[in-house]
């Protein structure tokens, strides 16, 4: 495991499930489909505003009820074990992701959300990380549900694992661009092997 140093995790669909409703919130919004952040963001400030409150409502809501996600409790004792950092990157804010991970317990390093910088897909928050850890990109993982955590991840340099459950992986959007392609973290014992198999 020498050659991984550091891994870097998407949060809600990987490490916990919120079971947030997208569609609702965007009927509650009144936006198109697409990314809710983006939407917001080319709104006028009235509307942009009143999204801002019923995505608060919505993401509070759902930090109460997240559950952890099955593997991920195994795999980050492995990392621990292994002396390998922990980074998370996250499209919520701070408040709620803070609220998660103190209600779950789960361990971490670094934490980036959608108040520290540019969010996913733009590589910034991946390239932070492995700049705050000193390591080659190279040297670190991105994992998440999403093509936004690919994106990143490839656009900092880092190797990729994208998560697909319940979708068939090879039926994933951009299932290609992915280094590794695993259910979830369930397959913790596939990640570390692959992990262990990779070269400098």
């Amino acid at each position: 495991m020498k050659n991984i140093r550091g891994l870097i995790f998407d949060l809600d669909g990987t490490l916990v499930d919120s079971q947030l409703d997208f569609d609702l919130m965007r009927q509650e919004m009144d936006l198109p489909p697409g990314p809710i952040l983006e939407s917001i963001a080319a709104l006028p400030p009235d509307h942009a505003e009143l999204c801002h409150i019923i995505l608060r409502k919505h993401e509070l809501a759902g930090a109460e009820r997240a559950t952890l996600l099955p593997g991920v409790a195994q795999l980050l004792d492995k990392a621990q074990a292994r002396e390998i950092p922990i980074g998370i990157v996250t499209r919520n804010s701070r408040e709620i992701s803070t609220v998660v991970l103190r209600r779950l317990e789960i361990r971490h390093d670094i934490l980036i959300t959608r108040d520290d910088g540019p969010i996913k897909p733009d590589p910034w928050a991946v390239r932070h990380i492995c700049d705050t850890w000193n390591i080659p990109a190279r040297q670190a993982v991105m994992i998440g549900d999403y093509q936004f955590d690919v994106l990143s991840g490839r656009g900092a340099g880092t190797r990729t694992v994208l998560l697909t459950h319940p979708v068939p992986p090879h039926e994933y959007p951009n299932y290609e661009q992915a280094d590794l392609l695993l259910s979830s973290l369930a397959e913790h014992d596939l990640l570390m092997t692959w992990m262990e198999s990779i070269e400098a």
